[in-house]
């Protein structure tokens, strides 16, 4: 897990983590502890219909995204801001190397490959153009 960009696609089930070399993909899965989560919508209750944060899982996506020094984080729904929201909370060293959030249905993992090189060959050329990415 030493290449410098990685994408992490999620949903609340599970998440998909792709380390990206010119050459070479890993990835690596995490699953939510309740992969299977049931939500029960109760009328009038605050908070009616949301799950609660998975911590274990947000810090198994964390711990798998490793060293990577750009990581842009996609998925279809809440899970992604989630994560964001988590990583801010609880892994502030992380929070400057997430460069993107994207909403992204559900996709095969090639897909997410080659969007996340589209998306990291752009920002890069961006940067040796003169233009100052944060």
């Amino acid at each position: 897990m030493s290449h410098y960009h990685a994408v992490v696609w999620l949903d609340h089930s599970e998440a998909h983590v792709m380390h990206l070399a010119p050459d070479d993909v890993e990835k690596f899965t995490a699953h939510a502890s309740d992969s299977h989560p049931h939500l029960h919508h109760k009328r009038g209750s605050v908070g009616a219909g949301r799950n609660a944060e998975d911590k274990h899982y947000y810090d198994e996506i964390v711990r798998l995204i490793g060293g990577a020094q750009e990581v842009l984080v996609v998925g279809p729904g809440q899970a992604k801001l989630e994560l964001v929201k988590h990583v801010h909370v609880h892994h502030q060293d992380l929070v400057k190397r997430i460069v993107g959030v994207e909403t992204a249905d559900h996709p095969s993992d090639a897909q997410v490959v080659a969007h996340a090189r589209r998306y990291f060959d752009a920002k890069d050329r961006m940067r040796d153009q003169g233009g100052h990415v944060h």
